[in-house]
């Protein structure tokens, strides 16, 4: 009984903390579907619209450029994650699988530089930027390139896949040996494939702050040409008035490409592919 009671409760806490944390976005759906004659600050909240529309996703879609924006964000979060799950592991596999003079003073210290906030060392890293001449001033690419570089590689990333490394029995590095392989062999070809499921966890995680990036963009960014659907969708508000559906709209369109992401790699993010790959 004890234990059913026990039960019951956590299932509670944990039925409450998914019904609060997942209120906003039902929220922002609900705002998004309401029609303009509709209060959408009314107390008590309505969810449920009354005046039910999806006239505010055809209106942010002619009102701005949705689809330059989704482009220019795809073109930069996919460049973040390839060279996040290529760095990051390029990094981490010596420092799982190698030895050598002072490894873990630089593991210890690339794990330090987690707990600098970019914003910390956001203008030096803008003055780097235009040094290098990596803004939209010079030409598109550049300007790309000066909304990647700067996360193109993170601790996190590094931690991760380090651990990954880890993981993995000396057996199977040691059979790619008698087998001829080469150092950069057996990274490629024998320990990458088989640490699949924390580049996704990687790749997820990467996607979703690269998506979600706000900051550094509107710092950098001086063509509208050249926006990220959050800079894009931010446009929407106004000085003085603002159009609440069309934001909550454009927020939700922006917010489908994760969902679709995180769908599409899913079975890696909770699936272990090495297991077993070493028998007693």
């Amino acid at each position: 009984m004890k234990k059913i009671l026990a039960k019951i409760g956590t299932h509670s806490v944990l039925i409450l903390a998914s019904i609060l944390s997942i209120f906003p976005f039902l929220w922002l759906i609900s705002t998004s579907l309401k029609g303009a004659g509709e209060n959408i600050f009314a107390y008590p909240p309505v969810l449920i619209p009354q005046d039910f529309t999806f006239e505010n996703y055809v209106g942010v879609w002619n009102r701005v450029n949705l689809l330059g924006y989704f482009i220019n964000s795809m073109i930069v979060a996919a460049g973040t994650v390839i060279l996040n799950l290529i760095l990051s592991s390029l990094a981490a596999y010596p420092l799982a699988r190698m030895e050598f003079r002072g490894k873990k003073i630089t593991f210890f210290a690339i794990l330090a530089t987690i707990m600098i906030p970019f914003q910390a060392i956001m203008l030096p890293v803008y003055l780097i930027t235009i040094k290098l001449h990596l803004i939209d001033t010079v030409s598109n690419a550049a300007g790309y390139i000066g909304l990647i570089m700067p996360f193109a590689v993170s601790a996190f990333g590094i931690f991760l896949m380090r651990q990954a490394f880890l993981g993995i029995p000396r057996e199977m590095e040691e059979a790619a040996i008698v087998d001829g392989c080469n150092v950069f062999q057996i990274f490629w070809r024998v320990l990458l494939p088989m640490v699949k499921p924390s580049l996704a966890v990687l790749a997820i995680f990467t996607f979703i702050g690269s998506w979600g990036e706000f900051l550094w963009p509107s710092i950098v960014l001086t063509k509208e040409s050249l926006y990220t659907l959050p800079v894009g969708v931010n446009n929407l508000q106004g000085m003085f008035s603002s159009n609440w559906r069309f934001i909550a709209a454009g927020s939700i369109i922006s917010i489908i490409p994760i969902i679709i992401f995180f769908l599409a790699m899913q079975k890696y993010f909770i699936s272990g592919e090495n297991e077993g790959a070493v028998k007693g």
